[in-house]
């Protein structure tokens, strides 16, 4: 493939940073942008990757930045919003995609790749999926007229720096004797970043993606309990995870919510809305693997490295000269 400039938004998130990695090892310029440059100044460590600070939501500014770009990749999303009326994710979603569909019209952008989320409808029950259902469509309504759309739906995505196992991890250190676990029977198809990162790079010019939506899915089915069983045994937590039912896991994420009006809550960890979204199971509806031929990574065969215990330094360094 020849060398390409790509403007990446979301590049400073989870996904984002192993895609500018593997697209610098491709060979491809790469432009971030991120509302603090200051904070995420390690990017620049990948060759090829410009860092530019501004906010994705201005025209003015994503007209400039598309003016001479082969390709735009959108992976900006939300998981929580500050409000409870949906429209934080309307905002971050569909509003971000509208106008990032229209600079890339006007200054001719051809390539578009968009993440979407597994589930994505304006017909689902949370507002997450709803506004990334409507963004999925919006990009999709002008494919194959003036650009060339590809989105990508993935189940939940694990790998060293996630904001899932790692956040379960953290938990269970916090919380000695019980976990009290909302919906642990929704299920999931944990995907690897590695994985994510590997398609949409493939992806960028293959004309066979052109106009296509892909789900992107792991090899297995966990529900989410088998999840946070397995991070408790990787982590060696000593807390018994208890299952609530509906009724409780409804309650639970009503009161967590309600309790970011307190001054010392600083976030949500769990909502209402992802109560609901967590209604939908997160799996592929079809078993066919990942696109393009490539081979999803098991989940087993990568968590551990990042989730189990790292040994003390010193402690291995007193056994190894026998002091330990």
């Amino acid at each position: 493939m020849t060398a390409m400039k790509i403007c990446v938004l979301g590049g400073t998130g989870f996904v984002g940073q192993s895609i500018a990695a593997r697209l610098s090892r491709m060979g491809h310029e790469v432009h971030i942008i991120s509302r603090r440059r200051e904070r995420h100044r390690r990017l620049l460590v990948i060759p090829t990757v410009k860092l530019i600070e501004g906010d994705p939501h201005d025209m003015g500014l994503l007209r400039t930045l598309f003016q001479d770009v082969d390709a735009v990749i959108n992976l900006v999303g939300i998981l929580n919003e500050k409000g409870r009326d949906g429209k934080g994710f309307e905002h971050a979603h569909y509003e971000l995609a509208n106008k990032v569909m229209q600079a890339c019209t006007q200054t001719k952008v051809k390539r578009l790749l968009h993440m979407s989320a597994l589930h994505a409808s304006e017909a689902a029950p949370s507002h997450y999926l709803r506004s990334k259902g409507r963004a999925e469509k919006r990009v999709h309504q002008v494919s194959g007229h003036d650009i060339n759309v590809t989105s990508f739906r993935p189940s939940v995505i694990f790998g060293p720096g996630d904001s899932f196992l790692n956040r379960f991890a953290g938990l269970l250190r916090q919380l000695p004797f019980i976990f009290p676990l909302a919906c642990p029977e929704s299920r999931f198809q944990p995907i690897h970043v590695e994985n994510v990162a590997q398609v949409f790079c493939d992806a960028l010019g293959n004309h066979e993606t052109y106009g296509q939506a892909y789900n992107l899915c792991g090899p297995r089915t966990y529900t989410l309990q088998e999840l946070v069983e397995y991070v408790v045994k990787l982590t060696g937590a000593r807390c018994y995870i208890y299952g609530l039912n509906d009724w409780q896991s409804w309650m639970q994420a009503a009161i967590m919510e309600w309790s970011t009006l307190l001054p010392w809550v600083k976030e949500k960890l769990f909502s209402l809305d992802n109560y609901r979204s967590l209604s939908v199971d997160s799996i592929c509806p079809t078993d066919r693997g990942l696109p393009l031929g490539i081979t999803a990574d098991a989940l087993e065969d990568i968590a551990p490295g990042y989730l189990l215990p790292k040994p003390d330094p010193l402690m291995a360094l007193r056994r190894h000269t026998g002091r330990g």
